[in-house]
């Protein structure tokens, strides 16, 4: 796995290492290595991981053809596009500013 680091930006050369280890699952594999697991409970893991799979995939082919509805999209009403209702100022106000009443 090879990263490229622009500009001596080290930090952001890690968060594409991090995201890069993640979607190839070597964290998962790395939790899972480190005790020991029984013949049996990795079959059973590895048997729940199929069955987890082939519903994910039941499951969009359905939405494609439309016999269920597509997942809702989420509002953005945050300008930097972060979760709805959260503000991103960490003033718990849930995103309404309470000082001024609000204008129709």
């Amino acid at each position: 796995m090879q990263v490229l680091v622009r500009d001596n930006n080290v930090d952001q050369a890690l968060r594409v290492l991090k995201k890069k280890m993640q979607r190839e699952g070597v964290f998962r594999e790395m939790k899972q290595r480190k005790c020991y697991e029984k013949p049996s409970e990795r079959k059973n893991r590895e048997k729940a991981e199929a069955i987890r799979r082939a519903r994910k995939l039941a499951r969009k082919k359905a939405q494609r053809e439309g016999l269920i509805p597509m997942p809702k999209k989420k509002p953005m009403d945050d300008k930097r596009g972060g979760r709805p209702g959260f503000g991103g100022d960490r003033g718990g106000t849930g995103g309404v500013d309470r000082a001024r009443p609000p204008r129709f």
